[in-house]
């Protein structure tokens, strides 16, 4: 379980994109980001297991939390990762995923956070970029509990099975589509 960093040099950020396996690897690459967890945060239950989120039990999403130093790598920056890798007008999960635990949400940990994120929204609604409205959450972040160690560094420990997924799950394709 994990709150918010003191330190000016280390700030939190935390993203629901769907299946967090997706959503660790193009953090991990940003300069400035200390570290990615990927977790559970959003719901009631505390300390949830994998298959307590999977049910859609407990109010969960999968989510990252990531550690970074502001001045190497702004929030909006982060914020422009996050677009980019999910189908933000899909309010019922992510590409195969479907249900509350896969949904997306901005977890916004100060107001700062909270402005960027929903002007940031606001932008992406503007741009036409999508047929549907942007149906992206922006919530308070809450609690955020560390997946299983099996799931930390998913692309790292099982690459083909990741990137077999990725592709698999529809999530590759849409974003060569839309932002390549």
């Amino acid at each position: 379980m994990t709150d918010e960093l003191s330190d000016n040099h280390q700030q939190l950020a935390t993203f629901a994109g769907g299946c967090f396996w997706c959503m660790v690897s193009p953090f991990q690459n940003l300069s400035g980001v200390k570290k990615v967890l990927a977790g559970y945060t959003g719901g009631c239950t505390e300390n949830p297991t994998y298959e307590e989120v999977c049910s859609d039990k407990t109010g969960h999403y999968e989510a990252v939390q990531i550690t970074y130093n502001p001045q190497q790598c702004t929030y909006q920056k982060l914020l422009d990762t996050f677009w980019k890798q999910i189908d933000p007008t899909d309010a019922g999960g992510q590409f195969n995923d479907r249900g509350q635990s896969y949904k997306t949400a901005i977890f916004y940990h100060n107001k700062e956070q909270q402005e960027k994120a929903e002007k940031a929204k606001k932008v992406l609604s503007e741009t036409g970029k999508f047929e549907q409205p942007v149906m992206t959450e922006i919530l308070p972040a809450s609690l955020f509990y560390p997946a299983e160690e099996y799931h930390q560094d998913y692309h790292k420990k099982n690459p083909l099975h990741y990137f077999a997924y990725r592709k698999g799950s529809g999530r590759e394709d849409f974003i060569d589509k839309h932002w390549k």
